[in-house]
């Protein structure tokens, strides 16, 4: 069988954009080797995985299901994939949750929920770590730019049932932290939560780096916005469900987490982050070599979410171009295949996920009579996207 180069670019979908003359983002964009491997290859659309209860999908729920399993079984909450992404150790009773900086005025109203995306954190972080809550033993550490995650560690028991306080929405005040049921645990976590965000803006909003953003003209990080609560818990490595040794070249935590949950490898490159900097020449030199010792490696590009997010249209047609022209590299790889996709659509008119159906490629010397990659016209055949590693290994059988 051959091997397989599973190329993830993160929000790369999206919805028409006026500025384009109603094209999206990745069919406005000039990608000439993204097309060529379109029209000799196989290509679809995946239907991102995603609750009921939600209205668009998330970043684990999604990529969880590309990879071929259950989210339903193995929905974690985000802060246990960015806890194991940055490398924290978890004992099964502790609880994780997601961080994000945020800026909030004299009124506690949300002005910006990434805090003008700040990226020097350390020191709030060691801050942060000085605060005491009676019973509770609390651990912050930085993930990736204004994002960090916390661990929560108690003598009493406590619960990963508890609510988010973001809001989602700038110009709207933080939510109170909720029980999402009426067991003592949840009660206390969320209690024992509330107390610790007010405390850490008391932390926060006269902290030296906090005083110098201002003077500088950036907005605070005086506030933190809570989610994804999570609890760990094992299941079936990636190479027992798909006979597949296989590792992850990423930037971001939270991918590095996931493929440290599904018991994948994460490699190390020198200038991997989630931003528009990136080192894509490195990471997509390293996913290159990691081909030889693997049989499935998973490269994740991060930043086409991000620019999408803050609603730059412009910037994220340029990062697919980018893209683009570091993948001609991969054109002549030799007994693999190449398979390009996305989690789901990020809307740069709406700066969020969206629903959606998102395109897929398969570089194999084979083709469906597709001209160019995108979303119109990587239209069929549709599949779930929980079922796209199965189809990818029984196409390599055939």
């Amino acid at each position: 069988m051959k091997k397989i180069l599973f190329i993830v670019i993160d929000g790369l979908g999206d919805n028409p954009v006026k500025m384009f003359g109603g094209k999206t983002p990745l069919e406005a964009a000039k990608t000439p080797n993204l097309d060529l491997m379109a029209k000799n290859g196989f290509c679809g659309s995946l239907e991102p995985f995603m609750f009921e209860s939600q209205d668009a999908p998330t970043s684990e729920d999604a990529h969880i299901a590309l990879f071929g399993f259950d989210p339903k079984r193995y929905s974690l909450g985000r802060g246990i994939f960015e806890a194991l992404g940055a490398g924290i150790p978890l004992k099964s009773k502790d609880v994780a949750i997601r961080i994000n900086f945020a800026t909030v005025d004299s009124n506690l109203t949300i002005k910006d929920r990434r805090a003008g995306r700040i990226e020097n954190t350390q020191a709030l972080i060691n801050d942060l770590n000085r605060i005491k809550i009676k019973g509770v033993k609390i651990f912050v550490k930085k993930a990736w730019g204004y994002r960090a995650v916390l661990r929560l560690r108690s003598t009493k028991d406590i619960s990963p049932e508890i609510t988010s306080n973001d809001p989602r929405e700038i110009f709207k005040q933080p939510l109170k932290i909720k029980a999402k049921n009426k067991s003592r645990s949840a009660i206390f976590t969320a209690q024992l939560l509330n107390e610790f965000v007010l405390k850490s803006h008391e932390v926060l909003k006269n902290h030296f780096i906090n005083q110098e953003r201002k003077k500088s003209g950036l907005p605070p990080a005086n506030f933190l916005l809570l989610r994804g609560a999570g609890r760990f818990k094992k299941l079936p490595s990636f190479k027992k469900v798909w006979a597949m040794k296989a590792c992850c070249v990423a930037g971001g935590n939270l991918y590095k987490g996931i493929a440290k949950f599904l018991g994948m490898e994460v490699v190390k490159v020198k200038g991997a982050n989630g931003g528009i900097n990136t080192n894509l020449k490195e990471k997509i030199n390293t996913a290159k070599k990691c081909l030889k010792k693997n049989d499935f490696v998973f490269l994740h590009i991060k930043a086409a979410d991000c620019l999408a997010e803050d609603g730059n249209c412009a910037g994220k047609k340029s990062f697919i171009e980018k893209i683009d022209r570091h993948l001609k590299p991969l054109l002549n790889l030799n007994n693999s295949d190449i398979i390009i996709t996305c989690d789901h659509r990020t809307d740069c008119n709406k700066k969020m996920h969206a629903k959606g159906n998102v395109p897929f490629l398969i570089y194999e010397n084979q083709s469906n009579g597709i001209e160019s990659f995108s979303e119109k016209s990587c239209n069929k055949p549709v599949m779930p996207s929980r079922l796209f590693i199965k189809f990818i290994v029984d196409l390599q059988k055939k």
